[in-house]
């Protein structure tokens, strides 16, 4: 796991089994972005078995096989998604070639897990909604600021147990390191990636829906830039978005590509909670200035001031919770109106933003 290229960070937790070996079955196609590791370390410490893994390019394939020696490599997508034994089939492809994808694996009969952001247009959205209701499987999304980071786990958990009363405000800030030279073509190219606010932008509006409570939410306003990557004229360095939710929480959030060169990590991601009894304040990744470890929690309600360092201590149940939703048809882990709202409204928020010259 690199904490300097959130490109291929993939957090390792302990295996944690749902299933027994071989009782769920996976298989890994389109690997174009290094998130598929982390997806697929949550999945195989839940318990599942990965069989399969195809990628057009085969060096790409052959990699991600020296990381999980017991996988096959395919000769083809056909190969994975006509294999009967396959329940899920969890892809990192190009962002706008993600839904395409969803599509074939729902009609070949299997459920389909993507990293986020899981569309670039509403079209794609609209189209995946209606796979869904045709064919009865899941369309899961790697909303991985929130589900594999034990501190916002843990946040999480701290508000389901009233720790600070009703959420009414969050505030997020998803700074990414940009590294130009290391990024693929695709990356710089709006058509294919959606722009700041659908992509990593979709992390906070999921952060801002599941912590406040909101069914529904609306876009009050977005603006994105680029501030100082004319070279990449495609490319938003900066984008944020203010929301208002159905249950009256509001909510902030700021992206950008600026992390500086000496932070030692690749983003000072920071998630404020505002509650009507306490705030929670979330310093992900780092803690500026003190120590160069992640998971930080602080808490301040009507019992005092607290900080937990939860790394190690919390784990990442959302794996599990997936594995068993597949088996079961139940929507313990995320239910799919959830992953789909969030998705609409970061396209909504991307679509309708005012463009800073």
């Amino acid at each position: 796991m690199s904490s300097n290229d959130g490109m291929n960070y993939a957090p390792k937790g302990k295996p944690n089994p749902v299933v027994q070996p071989g009782q769920f079955v996976i298989a890994a196609v389109a690997l174009d972005h290094g998130h598929i590791y982390g997806m697929v370390n949550g999945l195989l410490e839940a318990g599942a078995t990965i069989k399969w893994v195809y990628d057009q390019d085969r060096a790409r394939a052959e990699a991600f096989a020296k990381q999980y020696p017991q996988v096959r490599i395919a000769d083809s997508e056909e190969e994975v998604l006509q294999d009967a034994e396959v329940q899920l089939v969890a892809g990192a492809a190009i962002t706008s070639e993600r839904c395409a994808l969803g599509l074939r694996v729902m009609d070949a009969g299997k459920d389909y897990f993507t990293d986020k952001a899981p569309f670039t247009t509403l079209e794609q959205l609209e189209s995946a909604r209606a796979k869904v209701r045709e064919t009865g499987k899941k369309y899961a999304v790697y909303y991985s600021e929130r589900l594999h980071v034990e501190s916002a786990v843990y946040a999480g958990q701290l508000i389901e147990q009233g720790a600070i009363g009703r959420v009414i405000q969050v505030t997020g800030f998803g700074p990414h390191r940009l590294n130009a030279p290391a990024r693929p073509d695709w990356f710089f190219e709006k058509e294919r990636y959606g722009g700041i606010i659908c992509d990593i932008g979709s992390h906070q509006i999921e952060q801002f829906l599941f912590y406040a409570g909101c069914k529904k939410a609306e876009v009050l306003h977005s603006k994105i830039a680029n501030y100082n990557n004319p070279q990449y004229p495609e490319l938003d360095d900066f984008g944020d978005a203010t929301l208002l939710g159905d249950n009256g929480a509001t909510g902030y959030f700021r992206v950008d590509w600026f992390t500086p060169d000496g932070l030692g990590v690749w983003g000072d991601g920071r998630t404020l909670i505002l509650g009507t009894e306490g705030y929670i304040e979330l310093r992900k990744y780092t803690d500026i200035g003190r120590e160069r470890t992640g998971n930080h929690v602080y808490l301040a309600n009507k019992e005092g001031e607290f900080h937990f360092h939860v790394s190690g201590q919390v784990g990442y149940p959302f794996f599990g919770e997936l594995i068993l939703d597949c088996l079961n048809r139940t929507e313990n882990a995320m239910t799919q109106e959830h992953a789909f709202l969030a998705a609409e409204l970061c396209l909504r928020a991307q679509v309708d933003a005012v463009k800073i010259q």
